[in-house]
């Protein structure tokens, strides 16, 4: 028995090997199934002690801080322009309190009907503003008791301009946004009302849903489980909540549809008004949205490029640039791939994807790091590495993203490395990035607590102002300068130096972290130290909101991932205000300081007392990145536990963000450049559809197609270029034979269109059009054949964009290679793509004019054989 069992294990093991995988590597994998909340404790905090003595805490509203950009007088004082008229406007919204307090529920709730008949009587949005504000904050007041601060109505006003309104953690975002919603709704033409995650989008929908409906709007919530008829009903609503990423999909899925009644976007795209809107239009601005289909098996070069790239020699065959974390061969290492894979030329053009596998390899071994950008884990609660995935960690939350995957093969390049089954890659049938999406609506604006950092960036991409709006009361938390170390062990014993010190009078604490590894590492050292605390990261995550709402609790203690719990506000416990407030505390520096600002933000809401501190060490990514050598020398002059805390360290760091984010302003704009190419190709395309679909004729669209079809070949049959001769006879038999069915032509008087192509033109569109509609039986309704002709027109339409779309994909990704030639990539990526795009119109208007004569009936069938040949003479005049 035990020698069978020996064999079975060696048939798994060579079975496994085959297929590239390691079962040692499943002592390492998480399974999410353990992390679904029943399984996770989170502490209360209670009854524990505290003999510590309070630290001196700020109670000074800080100064505000001006940049450089800011004293330019111009600039300025556009922005103090902008206040003072948010000002006055609110000032008119409040004055008008008394009012609107005095009318009944009946007549405050009849408000929107007399708003609308005012816009029907030839006003505009902005003249009725002040009336629509007054009236929703005195709704907000019945039905959910809240009072808008003037403050918020500047926000409101704000993002009614189309603008983004920087307010800052704990302001009344949610409060704010009903206003500018209930406003635009009133147009009848829609308001989509866009969050992070489902939870933000039914919690929002469920409380601001109390004031719009009480004030007669129709609410609406989608969600990806709906059916296309309940999704339907959602964006058919005055207002609909939803998140960003099943809007974008609905949007692809709907230029998917083959009819008009099946789109599900039924009022379009008119008025967006996303929250936190840094995260969706920078932070996931380069990831496209795609729906995929089809199978594509690549699997075997995945694990040869793996296997190739393994075998490789640091800085002798490989480059890394630790500046833009990008990984390229050296000629040495191109040598060796050209011995390797027994060919010639690795940059020769038969070796695109070769190379393509090659490179994503070299990302997914060398630049990509295990439980920082991505962690391996099962669903199933086998941590069997044959059942794990590759699961993708959002850098700027911290939190998991179960079924997103990296594109262009990323994904099985990482899958390849770490030994989990690669999935076959999925041909691309619909994609659009967030930079292009959320461009197409008519208006849009954005709230955040953070945006100011990204101020170019909203403008030159979104034509969008950020708009700093005052908090209502003075900010008083006390933002100590960076605190650097020489390593990360040093850096992090002092900071739970800094904890326990804490912690012992009770003041809660929150701990940022960068990682999951940063987080599990703290949380090692605090149990060591008997800190009771709570850890959120990508790993444990299914009690988020709770884990958050008790951060603010005496004695509380949080170790957090970046922004994770991000749209949940921290309010202080009971006497925690007496002691200093909630301390924040960075474990390291984010490359974007709008990150770091977002974690200072979670401390000092409304008022409170607060404290935030960044630890940092010459071991941290972004210092070995971006710290120059003056800064780095340093580091030699620190003793263990000494530390350098002073503005111009500060300073230096902060030019290193500046850099990393002026490099990743760089990416995206690269990106959209790229993806406006398509853009343009894709809006018409999808307009072509769109009027397909509407038309309850198609014969014009039709007869189109024959004569382009027709012009083509009178071009293929040209025979003296100087005169312009045509061989007739053959432009006859080949329209015959493709564009018409069991048809032959007999021509008189060819000699009056052998050098006249245009009556040569006219005259065989309308003979094939006429074949065409004489074939067609007479006693089928109409509306049956519309259908078949739609079906005929999209179905090729569809065929021919998704082999674009992936022509077009292997283009972009070897276009660099142009650059060799000292050519300029993007120049050559859109005159072969404007090519490209050309040779698939000819493509279409060929199948088309192939496929709609022969009415589903196969060449050569049975079918075909009772149908009757055709004769045709025709006379050239």
């Amino acid at each position: 028995m035990a020698s069978r069992k020996q064999e079975i294990r060696k048939e798994i093991k060579k079975k496994n090997a085959k297929l590239g995988i390691d079962v040692e590597a499943a002592k390492n994998i998480v399974d999410l199934q353990d992390q679904q909340g029943e399984n996770i404790h989170v502490d209360d905090f209670k009854n524990q002690e505290y003999t510590g003595e309070v630290l001196p805490f700020s109670t000074t509203p800080q100064k505000t801080k001006k940049g450089f950009v800011s004293r330019i007088k111009g600039v300025f004082d556009d922005e103090r322009k902008q206040l003072k008229k948010l000002d006055r406007v609110a000032e008119n919204i409040i004055a008008l309190e008394a009012q609107y307090a005095a009318m009944s529920d009946e007549e405050l709730a009849n408000q929107t009907n007399i708003l609308k008949q005012k816009l029907e009587d030839g006003k505009e949005l902005d003249d009725i503003l002040v009336e629509a504000f007054a009236t929703v904050r005195e709704a907000a007041w019945r039905q959910i008791h809240l009072k808008a601060f003037k403050v918020q109505l500047m926000g409101g006003i704000a993002l009614h301009n189309g603008d983004i309104a920087e307010m800052k953690t704990g302001e009344g975002k949610t409060l704010t946004s009903i206003f500018p919603v209930y406003l635009n709704a009133l147009t009848g033409k829609g308001v989509h009302v866009i969050t992070v995650n489902d939870y933000l989008a039914e919690r929002d929908a469920r409380n601001n849903g109390k004031v719009l409906e009480f004030l007669g709007l129709t609410v609406g919530l989608n969600k990806r489980e709906l059916t296309p008829v309940q999704k339907q009903e959602a964006h058919g609503c005055d207002v609909t909540y939803t998140t960003n990423a099943e809007l974008g999909f609905d949007y692809l899925r709907d230029n998917m549809v083959t009819s008009m009644e099946d789109k599900v976007l039924v009022k379009g795209l008119n008025y967006a008004l996303i929250d936190e809107v840094d995260s969706i239009l920078i932070d996931e601005s380069r990831t496209p949205l795609i729906i995929s289909g089809g199978r594509k098996n690549t699997a075997a070069l995945y694990l040869q490029a793996d296997r190739f790239v393994k075998s490789l020699t640091a800085e002798k065959d490989y480059e890394v640039d630790v500046e833009t974390k990008t990984v390229t061969l050296t000629p040495s290492g191109i040598e060796k791939a050209e011995k390797g894979f027994k060919i010639e030329n690795l940059y020769d053009i038969q070796h695109t994807s070769l190379v393509h596998h090659i490179n994503q390899a070299l990302k997914a071994n060398y630049a990509m790091t295990r439980d920082v950008e991505y962690m391996v884990a099962t669903e199933d609660g086998t941590r069997d590495i044959r059942n794990a995935k590759i699961m993708i960690i959002d850098q700027f939350t911290g939190r998991v993203m179960p079924g997103r995957a990296y594109s262009d093969g990323l994904h099985q390049a990482i899958e390849a490395k770490e030994g989990v089954p690669i999935k076959e890659e999925t041909e691309t049938r619909a994609t659009i990035t967030y930079q292009n999406f959320f461009r197409l609506f008519n208006k849009l604006a954005g709230m955040t607590g953070t945006a100011k950092t990204e101020e170019e960036e909203f403008m030159m991409i979104y034509n969008m102002r950020v708009i700093e709006i005052p908090t209502n009361k003075p900010v008083i938390r006390d933002d100590r300068n960076d605190k650097i170390y020489s390593t990360k062990t040093n850096k992090f014993k002092a900071l739970c130096a800094e904890v326990v010190a804490r912690h012992s009078y009770g003041q809660p604490i929150l701990i940022g972290t960068v990682s999951v590894e940063t987080s599990e590492t703290l949380s090692k050292m605090l149990d060591r130290r008997g800190i009771r605390h709570n850890t959120l990261n990508a790993k444990n995550h299914a009690k988020e909101a709770e884990i958050i709402a008790r951060a603010g609790q005496m004695g509380a203690v949080t170790i957090a991932t970046n922004m994770a719990g991000r749209g949940t506000d921290i309010k202080l416990g009971k006497g925690v205000a007496e002691i200093g407030g909630l301390a924040v505390i960075g474990s390291e520096r984010h490359e974007s300081r709008r990150i770091d600002n977002q974690l200072r933000g979670r401390s000092g809401r409304q008022g409170d007392p607060g404290y935030s501190v960044f630890y940092v060490s010459f071991d941290d990514e972004l210092m070995q990145r971006f710290a120059g050598e003056k800064l780095q020398s340093f580091s030699s002059y620190l003793d263990d536990d000494m530390a350098i805390e002073n503005k111009m360290v500060s300073r230096a760091i902060e030019n290193a963000q500046k850099r990393v984010e002026g490099q990743n302003f760089d990416s995206r704009k690269h990106i959209l450049e790229y993806d406006d190419v398509m853009r343009q190709q894709r809006e018409i395309m999808y307009k072509e559809r769109d009027e397909i679909m509407s038309l309850d004729n198609l014969d014009d669209i039709i007869k189109g197609m024959f004569n382009q079809a027709i012009e083509m070949t009178i071009k293929q049959y040209i025979i003296d270029d100087k005169h312009g001769t045509i061989d007739v006879d053959g432009v006859l038999d080949f329209v015959a034979k493709n564009y018409m069915l069991l048809a032959t032509m007999d021509a008189k008087n060819k000699d009056v269109v052998k050098n006249d192509p245009t009556k040569l033109l006219e005259t065989l569109t309308e003979i094939c059009f006429s074949q065409y509609q004489m074939r067609l039986n007479k006693d089928i309704e109409h509306e049956k054949i519309l259908n078949y002709e739609r079906s005929i027109l999209l179905g090729v339409i569809d065929y021919t964009w998704i082999n674009h779309i992936d022509a077009m994909t292997k283009l972009r990704n070897g276009i660099y290679l142009r650059a060799y030639a000292q050519k300029n990539p993007l120049s050559e990526y859109t005159e072969e793509a404007f090519y490209m795009f050309e040779q698939m119109k000819l493509s279409i208007v060929d199948m088309i004019s192939k496929n709609i004569v022969h009415m589903g009936i196969r060449p050569g069938s049975a079918a075909e054989k009772n149908i009757p040949s055709l004769q045709l003479e025709v006379e050239f005049k």
